[in-house]
Parts: structure tokens; sequence; C-alpha cells
């Protein structure tokens, strides 16, 4: 039965949920420092600008995307785990609006790699000094509504 097999892989679906989520966070927090640089600083050498390109494009397809896809893979195989979410609280669906931040987040950033690879990056260094605390936002979000589960 389903339920068995997942309550017996329940901690390490759980290791592997922390790892990827760690991994996802990292990258999150990084690219849009790069996107900073970038605005900044890369278009003003070609050696840079290319640099920072590959630098991007790496952490996001490497990192970031196995990171994230990881994440809710492990995410739900958690969430459908019996007992372990209640249901009947208002914490699993805050903290899943917070996913659904980190996931909207990720895309922006997706997004903005493409105008930077494509030259036509519009975002100034500013907002995207700005944008780099909307994870930390949502993370505490997230943490809150697991661990005080205050709802």
């Amino acid at each position: 039965m389903l339920s068995d097999i997942l309550a017996w892989l329940y901690p390490w679906t759980k290791t592997l949920h922390i790892l990827a989520v760690i991994s996802w966070m990292a990258g999150l927090f990084y690219l849009p420092r790069l996107f900073v640089h970038h605005a900044e600083k890369g278009i003003e050498n070609i050696h840079s600008d290319e640099m920072l390109k590959t630098m991007e494009l790496k952490l996001l397809r490497l990192i970031m995307n196995p990171a994230m896809i990881a994440t809710w893979i492990f995410g739900l195989m958690l969430a459908l785990t019996p007992g372990i979410v209640d249901w009947s609280a208002i914490w699993p669906y805050t903290k899943l609006a917070g996913i659904l931040g980190l996931t909207w987040f990720h895309h922006w950033l997706g997004r903005r790699r493409k105008e930077f690879a494509a030259g036509t990056n519009t975002v100034s260094g500013r907002t995207y000094r700005m944008m780099n605390e909307v994870p930390t936002l949502l993370l505490v979000i997230i943490v809150i509504s697991i661990v005080v589960r205050p709802f």
C-alpha cells in the first residue's frame, strides 16, 4: 500500500527534502546577487558579461532547477505521508503560499536570466537588491508555519 511505503520512507524523504530545500534556497539567494553585479558591472566588460552569463546559466540549470524539482517531489511525498500534515489547520496552507511564492520567484529569475543572455535586461541593480529579500521573507513564513504551527 502506498501509505505504508511513504511511512517507511519518511526519514529518507524528510532528509532528501531538507537537502533539496537548502540547495534551492542557496541558489535563490545567490542568483539575484549575480544579477546585481551583472546589471551594474557586467556590461562594462565583455569578459565579465560572458562569465556572469555562464555562472547564471549553470547555477539555474545545474543547481536550482533540479533542487526545486526535488524539493517539490519530496515535499509532496511528505504531504502524502499519513499523519504528517493536519489538513484542518491553517499552517499547511500558509506554507504552501510561501512555496508557491518561492516557485514564482524562481521562474521570475529564470526570465531575467534569459534577458541577460539576450542582452535585453532593463532591471536595475537596485531592484535586484530589493528582490533578493523576497526569498528571505518567504522562508520566514515557511519556517514559522512548519516549526511554530501557530495556526
